[in-house]
């Protein structure tokens, strides 16, 4: 039992990978456009933190102004909480500034203690003089808040650190991130949905070919691949491509069907022909081995249907092997040959040996074809044979040769009993003989093989008491002598 299998669902079907394949690369896509966006807005936001911390510093360092003085100028007082004051407008309140000695210990100015966040940030610098000559901010963390730093040298060796908060940045950054993926997942579900659905209808003619092969595989030859209602070139091409094989499959097994069906009659055929002169002889021989043929007379004729019957079997073996080189195609003599001359000759051996037959030839000069003269004869002789065999010896007979239309005709009619129209169309079958006639039925089927192997045809015209015409056309392809 066959049993049909359709295209999966899963991960491991066609349709699966190509989702698998369209959702990873889009992944890959939002993933990668994704980090370049994050990184871009990360670089601008942080160089606008930058510049800002570098123009303080600039601003500050041009002053030159000491730890004393800046502690004597009531303009540059600040709170407790540790807030510096813009040049105008109110203080930022994502600033830090600190004043430290050399070693990094915040001071005291105007009698204010440092505050907390002015501590972390002392604490969060290692090395400040190191600070004050780096051209990029350094990035620290004050109480879990991120900074970016920068420090000024004053001429007394204090150290001033200004520091600007990230933390609006990341939190931006972070927000931009949550939305990238909420909307990367959004999209990466609906690629692999319309991936499905697309899938689907272009691999639906793939289906078809799966489901046609099963049922052609269940014995159905005649089934082909529908075609579908949008299909793409490749898929057509391999559709057409598949029925092309598929009907020549269907040919090709239809063919060995025939051939095979016909092999087995002719086996079948040939054995009954020749088991009939084996047993006339095997039935002589007996009488003779037993001494049933004492008179002279009975032994001649024992001896003469014997004879006969040895040159029957040998005639069939003779035209047999005659079908089985036509049946391997062999390579035939070509040359030029005058078949007006043929037809002549083949009618004056039919006046020979039925001298009351009229007989009309009309082939007069020469007539050339490409052939092979042998084949050509055997047409001939089978064919003048034929009309011998089957009328009466006063029936008129007629040989007619001409060249029309690039090709040669032949044909041979007589005016006998004809056929009908059950036994013409198996006229050309091997071992046919109509109404059981005589002959071994193989001189049509001989006819047929040696026209074809000559690339022409051979046609009938008959009916019941209108005679018979046999047409060979050849072509005429003679060179000249």
């Amino acid at each position: 039992m066959i049993f049909r299998h359709r295209p999966g669902h899963g991960i491991h079907s066609l349709r699966g990978k190509l989702t698998l394949a369209n959702v990873a690369l889009l992944a890959l896509g939002i993933v990668m456009a994704t980090a370049v966006s994050l990184m871009g807005m990360r670089y601008y936001l942080l160089d606008q933190v930058d510049s800002e911390l570098l123009r303080m510093r600039d601003s500050l360092a041009s002053t030159q102004l000491t730890a004393r003085q800046i502690d004597s100028l009531s303009a540059l007082a600040f709170v407790r909480d540790g807030k510096i004051p813009e040049a105008q407008g109110p203080p930022d309140a994502d600033s830090l500034f600190a004043v430290v000695d050399p070693k990094g210990r915040p001071l005291t100015l105007r009698g204010l203690v440092p505050t907390a966040n002015q501590r972390a940030l002392a604490d969060a610098v290692d090395d400040p003089r190191a600070l004050t000559g780096d051209s990029d901010p350094l990035d620290v963390t004050v109480e879990g808040v991120p900074f970016r730093v920068v420090g000024v040298a004053l001429p007394d060796g204090a150290v001033v650190l200004i520091a600007g908060s990230t933390d609006a940045l990341h939190k931006g950054m972070a927000k931009a991130l949550k939305l990238d993926l909420a909307f990367g997942v959004l999209l990466l579900g609906l690629l692999a949905v319309l991936t499905m659905l697309s899938v689907s209808r272009r691999l639906r003619p793939l289906e078809d070919m799966v489901e046609t092969s099963s049922t052609i595989a269940e014995g159905d030859l005649a089934r082909r691949v529908p075609s579908s209602h949008h299909p793409t070139q490749e898929v057509e091409q391999l559709r057409l491509a598949l029925n092309s094989m598929l009907h020549q499959v269907e040919s090709a097994y239809r063919t060995r069907e025939r051939s095979t069906a016909q092999l087995r009659r002719f086996v079948a055929d040939a054995s009954h022909e020749l088991r009939t002169p084996l047993a006339a002889i095997r039935g002589y021989l007996q009488l003779y081995d037993k001494g049933m043929l004492s008179e002279p007379g009975e032994r001649r004729r024992a001896w003469d249907r014997m004879t006969g019957e040895a040159d029957r079997m040998g005639r069939l073996v003779d035209e047999l092997l005659t079908l089985a080189r036509l049946d391997q195609r062999p390579e035939l003599r070509f040359r030029n040959v005058d078949l007006s001359r043929l037809v002549r000759d083949a009618a004056e051996d039919l006046r020979a040996q039925q001298p009351g037959r009229p007989v009309t030839v009309s082939a007069e000069g020469a007539l050339l074809v490409r052939g092979d003269e042998s084949g050509l004869r055997q047409i001939l002789g089978n064919l003048v044979t034929n009309v011998r065999t089957h009328t009466p010896a006063c029936t008129p007979v007629a040989l007619d040769l001409e060249r029309a239309d690039g090709v040669v005709r032949l044909r041979i009619a007589d005016e006998g009993p004809g056929l009908a129209e059950e036994d013409a169309v198996r006229i050309f079958d091997r071992f046919f003989r109509a109404g059981g006639g005589a002959g071994s039925g193989l001189g049509m089927a001989i006819v047929q093989g040696v026209t074809t192997a000559h690339g022409g045809d051979v046609t009938v015209r008959t009916a019941p008491g209108e005679g018979l015409t046999v047409t060979v056309t050849l072509p005429a392809q003679a060179c000249a002598p």
